[in-house]
């Protein structure tokens, strides 16, 4: 099994560019399946999720070919199948997104339920209710979701609560419905508005997308298009914490700045520099880092995903801060991992932490246990004292691409190793 080998403390500086944002690939690849026409993507990030969709979208029947800078995905003459079985399905949650393409352009679709995660679960049933309200027939049976309909028709429907995949999949299942669709109480985030800016370049008729009302006139037929994924905002976020938490000086590129908001105003909080460009985020950081708590929160609020590399980056933070997790009820479980390392972190009733620093941190053997947690242990073993080394990275392989070159192009000593 391989393991990331960190050897600090290290100060992070240079320039790197943020890859494709995975969040915003899975569901654009999973709308190839809309139209028969050849769909051509680029910055699609080179991790374990899209591989893992990709090899979903080949069961589908949607073939792809690979250039330099791009990948096509067309339907072929077996584009048929309409289910997504769990032995192709396990490890990603996502999968769950070819739902509403395929109900909206076979008819029928049976997917496996994918479950809980480490980070806790995430039902699936705003999908499902929403996909009801544009009128299909939805079952559970034998884990699996099994869908059907004649025709897919326009309705008002409202979230009871924000879902990024549910209105992600709503979207692509309204966009050919017969008739109007209203979205209300939707998520807001960048990679839904990306997701909109593809449908639209196919054909679709989508308005408000990035808001909390969307309004999309179905279409007959989408064609196919090129388009580029945008950045990946948790990705560059990452690497700026780290800019910050080892007092180093980096800049990303390749990014929409406004999309970092939330992350950038936290790290002028806590006393770090960020200097906006067109396209790029620079972070200087000389002084000792000021404590400053954070609430997460759907997008424009603090993203869940930066919740533990932010926590790991206040054990740095001269003071006592709190870090309030309300998106998942299972968030913390890299706190344990940065004990062994010498972190005070007091987690309470399971959702609220309080974290004093500065804590100077040791290098240990630690166990990563979800995505964002790896890369949160990564972050403490850059200003941690001697070897850190970062068990079943896999985890961290879902969501960061080539993470070690691009540590070590920041000045990190960092490898990848194996048992």
């Amino acid at each position: 099994m391989e393991k990331l080998r960190i050897e600090g403390p290290s100060r992070l500086e240079g320039i790197i560019r943020a890859s494709g944002a995975k969040n915003a690939a899975l569901p654009i690849l999973a709308a190839s399946l809309l139209t028969d026409d050849p769909l051509t993507l680029k910055n699609l990030p080179a991790v374990r999720d899209i591989r893992t969709m990709i090899r979903l979208l080949e069961h589908l029947g949607v073939g792809h070919t690979e250039s330099d800078d791009a990948i096509t995905f067309l339907v072929g003459g077996n584009g048929k199948a309409d289910d997504a079985p769990y032995d192709l399905v396990k490890t990603m949650r996502a999968s769950v997104l070819v739902l509403g393409p395929l109900l909206a352009r076979r008819g029928h679709a049976r997917v496996s339920l994918p479950g809980g995660c480490a980070i806790g679960v995430r039902p699936v049933d705003l999908h499902l209710s929403g996909l009801e309200a544009l009128g299909a027939e939805v079952r559970l049976e034998k884990g699996y979701i099994d869908a059907r309909c004649d025709q897919l028709r326009g309705a008002r429907f409202r979230f009871a609560h924000r879902t990024v995949g549910g209105t992600e999949n709503l979207l692509m299942a309204a966009s050919l419905a017969k008739g109007t669709t209203v979205l209300e109480n939707c998520a807001c985030e960048p990679e839904i508005e990306d997701l909109a800016a593809l449908l639209n370049a196919m054909g679709a008729q989508i308005r408000g997308a990035g808001t909390e009302s969307i309004e999309i006139q179905g279409v007959g037929s989408l064609h196919g298009t090129e388009h580029s994924v945008i950045a990946d905002r948790i990705e560059a976020g990452t690497y700026l914490i780290g800019a910050a938490m080892t007092r180093g000086d980096v800049t990303v590129r390749g990014l929409r700045p406004k999309d970092l908001k939330p992350l950038t105003t936290k790290l002028i909080d806590v006393g770090a520099e960020v200097t906006t460009g067109d396209g790029s985020i620079r972070v200087r950081c000389s002084e000792t880092l000021q404590p400053s708590s954070i609430v997460t929160e759907p997008h424009p609020g603090f993203p869940t995903d930066l919740q533990a590399q932010y926590t790991a980056m206040m054990t740095q933070a001269s003071g006592r801060s709190s870090v309030s997790e309300t998106v998942f009820e299972n968030r913390f479980q890299h706190v344990p991992e940065l004990a062994r390392m010498g972190a005070d972190i007091r987690v309470e009733r399971g959702t609220y932490a309080k974290v004093k620093g500065v804590t100077p941190l040791s290098g240990a053997r630690v166990m990563a246990t979800d995505l964002r947690a790896s890369a949160c242990l990564v972050l403490a073993g850059l200003v941690a004292d001697g070897e850190t080394i970062v068990d079943r990275i896999y985890h961290l392989d879902r969501g960061y691409e080539k993470i070690e070159s691009k540590l070590r192009t920041l000045g990190a000593r960092v490898e990848r190793i194996s048992d």
